[in-house]
């Protein structure tokens, strides 16, 4: 089990983190999110060991987790941390770059792992291609190959999929997430992307103004955001006074209706389009299922989750 007990750090005199305090179970994936400049990749960078603590404590089962003042070395043979920028070998290939971190002294239990996760990271018609040829995507795919090779008992991953192309993000996210289930590997993902936390985090801990505002499982936060910000990370929303925050499809285009807006602009959104209205001379977003001429009078309902 990871411990974070009671974290703040900042550079110089600017205060990044301020009294961070969570736990992260083995096998469990935890999703850090938060606007840019919240903090989430300093706070990796902290449990990873890469920056010395001024207050508080990291722990790993009863390890605990300490900076470059005491250890020559950074980082701990039990934890990977995969950032934005790759640090691969170029000059070799995908399956070497992948292999290297593996035991030479057993090549058919290497080259057995070294498949593996070549496939995890769906990267089979690569194998064999050097790193330098690949793209941004199949660079940060490597990556994720590697720092799982040896198997560390938790992960850390700053947005993992940020260079991935968007038909390969999902099912490359379902892959990864999955192995680690499967083989009880502790993950924490800093991200401001939903769908790397929808369908995959187990807990989501919202940072904001240095501080964490919330904390709990995405269901439970996506069903009762108390804040703007954290509604804003699963969709359109809108406040409307008497109803509070309210997401674009609860709001319903009925045939009768005392609630009456007014068309706006409608925006295609793939299997639904996003209209704006006005209603009670504020903009609000309804999710519907077609396009409506802007000037429309509508009539709207409103319900709760």
């Amino acid at each position: 089990m990871l411990q974070v007990k009671n974290v703040s750090f900042g550079y110089s005199k600017t205060v990044v983190l301020k009294a961070i305090d969570f736990k992260v179970e083995a096998g469990e994936n935890v999703a850090i999110i938060g606007e840019s400049g919240s903090g989430k990749s300093t706070l990796l960078k902290l449990i990873y060991g890469e920056y010395d603590l001024e207050e508080g404590q990291v722990f790993w089962k009863d390890t605990e987790i300490l900076g470059p003042k005491y250890n020559l070395v950074i980082g701990y043979d039990f934890m990977k941390y995969v950032t934005q920028e790759f640090d691969l070998m170029p000059y070799i290939t995908v399956e070497e770059n992948i292999g290297k971190h593996l035991s030479r002294f057993y090549p058919e239990e290497k080259q057995k792992r070294t498949k593996e996760l070549i496939k995890v990271v769906e990267l089979e018609a690569f194998a064999n291609t050097k790193v330098k040829n690949l793209s941004g995507g199949q660079k940060q795919r490597v990556a994720l190959a590697r720092a799982l090779a040896k198997q560390p008992e938790i992960l850390l991953l700053d947005e993992p999929f940020s260079h991935i192309d968007n038909f390969k993000k999902q099912s490359l996210r379902r892959s990864v997430f999955k192995y680690l289930k499967d083989n009880n590997r502790a993950c924490i993902v800093a991200t401001h992307d939903k769908s790397d936390v929808l369908g995959f985090a187990d807990q989501m801990v919202v940072l904001h103004d240095k501080k964490i505002i919330a904390k709990n499982t995405p269901q439970q936060l996506y069903n009762n955001p108390e804040l703007p910000l954290i509604a804003s990370f699963f969709g359109e929303y809108n406040i409307i006074e008497t109803y509070g925050i309210v997401y674009a499809h609860q709001i319903k285009i009925v045939e009768k209706s005392d609630l009456k807006a007014v068309v706006k602009q409608s925006y295609f959104n793939g299997n639904s389009w996003l209209i704006e209205a006005l209603y009670n001379s504020e903009s609000i977003f309804i999710e519907h299922y077609s396009k409506i001429k802007s000037s429309t009078e509508i009539n709207i309902e409103i319900t709760t989750l």
